[in-house]
């Protein structure tokens, strides 16, 4: 049997944004203020913290949004700056995706979509959009987010970052 659309995308990514959520629990109970987890990134060269977060959605319910639209561009909005801020906008990309059905993504397939910045135009497929730029995208911005906390002590590791897995029962 074929996996769908809806299958290959929205658990995984619910997975993560249950995962991420968890992370900001243990940033909390941590010893960094919320600034320095905010500001803190990898290499000075590096998107900060709350952007990785920010950009968790963006890549979920932000690459859905724009699947609809039939176009994205980057959101150029301020990342929040506070844990409750970044999982105010955790909950509503995970609220976003749970109410999406597999008939909604599948009716997607083989649609027109762009991705556009500036004067840079990519043309895609929606299901191509949503696998080859907006999952990886999103998966980094994840991976980011989360070396990030290690890089700066807070004590999450592997089984942190997997979140709850969808185990046979």
């Amino acid at each position: 049997m074929p996996v769908s659309l809806h299958a290959a995308t929205i658990p995984s990514m619910l997975q993560m944004i249950g995962a991420a959520k968890g992370w900001l629990d243990k940033a909390e109970d941590s010893d960094l203020s919320e600034e320095e987890i905010a500001s803190a990134c990898l290499i000075e060269d590096m998107l900060p913290f709350a952007y990785q977060v920010k950009s968790i959605a963006v890549h979920s319910q932000g690459a859905i949004e724009g699947v609809r639209k039939g176009v994205f561009s980057p959101d150029r909005s301020e990342p929040a700056e506070t844990l409750e801020g970044m999982r105010e906008r955790l909950e509503e990309a995970r609220a976003f995706l749970s109410a999406l059905t597999e008939a909604e993504l599948e009716g997607f397939i083989g649609q027109d979509m762009r991705f556009e910045i500036g004067d840079k135009r990519l043309d895609f497929t929606a299901e191509d959009f949503l696998l080859s730029f907006s999952q990886p995208n999103f998966y980094f911005h994840a991976t980011a987010a989360y070396a990030i906390l290690r890089h700066k002590g807070v004590p999450v590791g592997k089984i942190d970052y997997l979140g709850r897995m969808r185990l046979k029962t």
